[in-house]
């Protein structure tokens, strides 16, 4: 495919393959932008901001709601498509495709509600004559920076809320998984999204993000992906408003008085989902000393029914992860988590990008499984003593993005919500749970700012105070 520049669909003699993760097959290419295509895009969205800005509320509210009515539509093959070029499994690639028309939804609504108030200002001294309202405003250009996971739905979240609130938007999906995003641009530009109110760059962000962000014509970056990359941008970035969804490697907390066969359904779907590829997946699961032994009995046989293999079939659960290098990195980590004394309880293998869905127990700090992300088919479980341990476990990480408990006790249940440092809290339901209108964000290093469409809205406008003085 080619990427969307300038108002025109733009080729260029260097181009990155887009490969299938399942088996390596190439399925297309895109151009490699340069440092000269990053300026062609600032410029032209510089008239597409004002084109935006200029485009009536209601008619934005109109262009998204078709936008998700064509998705709607398209849903087939939009899976098809997520599935390809990211290795998920096609019933939740459908899935994904489902969300994103949601999103879209949520945008569109948006659109009408951007709105100000007014202000007493004769509640303060001297001002009893002056009037004073706020107005919310565009911000003008978006960089939208979206990670390989979720090719469609995450790109939703970015240009979704940005359109509706009048911006141009320059999206910059992954280059392993560019063609989903190109795809809604294509989409979004048949519904009468202005030419240049949209603008989609492809090829590896290493040769083109630093100029993306940095530039002064971008006031709003909003990044899905890791810690290490959201921390260059914001040093890069400069003086513009960002949103940053980073990592995360989430706890999920065992009571002694929680449906043991209910946590361990939940950690199926919570831990396994796009191969564990999900930045809210279950990763840590931190049991009672007294249910220990009864989780893993209950965990282990339904990890082992996972069917993994190829994503397009429809009997598959479990796909490959998005390179074989990755998931070469996630058995070194199993490696690592034995030799410090941990026990795998089944899986373990690999086989090119397909990693088995892994149970380890008895890991601890210290380890890579329970201190960073992982990003694969596995879940770490933890011995712990008491609802004030456990609580402490789960604190023990640089990261706060998702966090549950499965607890009958209110007293608990309220403990871990107001004590664990965490941006989405989940009671008696797994981590990787996440409502499209909800506010979702992290707090310590999973990131800065909330995304969810209203949530989002607020963070890609501005807003100016007015005051009449008479």
């Amino acid at each position: 495919m080619k990427m969307y520049i300038g108002g025109e669909w733009a080729a260029r003699a260097k181009t990155v393959p887009v490969t299938n993760p399942f088996d390596g097959s190439l399925i297309d290419t895109v151009p490699h932008a340069n440092l000269e295509d990053v300026a062609l895009a600032v410029e032209s969205a510089r008239r597409g901001a004002r084109a935006m800005k200029a485009t009536s509320a209601y008619d934005r509210f109109l262009m998204l709601r078709k936008a998700a009515d064509l998705l709607q539509a398209r849903a087939a093959d939009f899976a098809k498509t997520i599935s390809l070029e990211e290795g998920k499994v096609i019933s939740e690639a459908t899935t994904e495709v489902g969300r994103a028309v949601q999103t879209l939804t949520w945008s569109a609504e948006e659109a009408k509600r951007m709105r100000g108030e007014t202000i007493p200002l004769d509640a303060s001294p001297g001002n009893a004559t002056k009037f004073g309202f706020t107005v919310r405003v565009p911000v003008g250009i978006v960089a939208a920076i979206s990670p390989f996971n979720f090719p469609l739905n995450l790109v939703a979240h970015k240009v979704g809320p940005a359109l509706a609130a009048g911006n141009a938007v320059i999206i910059k999906p992954a280059s392993d998984t560019p063609l989903s995003a190109l795809k809604l641009t294509e989409l979004l530009l048949e519904c009468g999204i202005p030419a240049e109110g949209i603008q989609c760059l492809t090829g590896p962000g290493g040769a083109i993000g630093d100029a993306l962000v940095s530039h002064r014509d971008v006031r709003k970056v909003t990044f899905t992906g890791s810690r290490d990359v959201g921390e260059r941008i914001c040093k890069v970035a400069g003086l513009k408003k960002v949103t940053m969804e980073l990592g995360s490697n989430s706890p999920l907390i065992v009571m002694p008085d929680a449906d043991i066969e209910k946590v361990a359904v939940a950690t199926v779907a919570s831990g396994y989902g796009n191969a564990g590829q999900v930045c809210i997946s279950t990763q840590r699961v931190i049991v009672d000393g007294k249910v220990y032994g009864d989780y893993l009995d209950a965990l282990k046989p339904k990890v082992e029914a996972i069917v993994s293999g190829n994503p397009l079939e429809p009997k598959t659960q479990l796909g490959p992860m998005i390179r074989e290098r990755d998931a070469a990195r996630v058995s070194s980590w199993f490696d690592e988590a034995v030799a410090g004394g941990a026990r795998i309880i089944t899986g373990g293998g690999r086989s090119g990008a397909l990693v088995q869905p892994t149970v380890l127990a008895d890991v601890k700090a210290g380890m890579k499984v329970v201190d960073d992300e992982l990003f694969g088919p596995a879940v770490a479980v933890a011995r712990a003593s008491g609802i004030d341990e456990a609580i402490a476990l789960a604190n023990n990480s640089r990261f706060g993005l998702s966090a549950a408990i499965f607890t009958e006790s209110i007293t608990s249940a309220m403990r871990f919500a107001l004590e664990v440092e965490s941006g989405n809290l989940n009671i008696n339901g797994g981590t990787a749970f996440r409502a499209d209108m909800m506010p979702y964000g992290g707090l310590k290093e999973s990131g800065l700012g909330k995304e969810g469409p209203s949530y989002a809205v607020e963070e890609m406008t501005e807003l100016k105070m007015v005051v009449f003085h008479r």
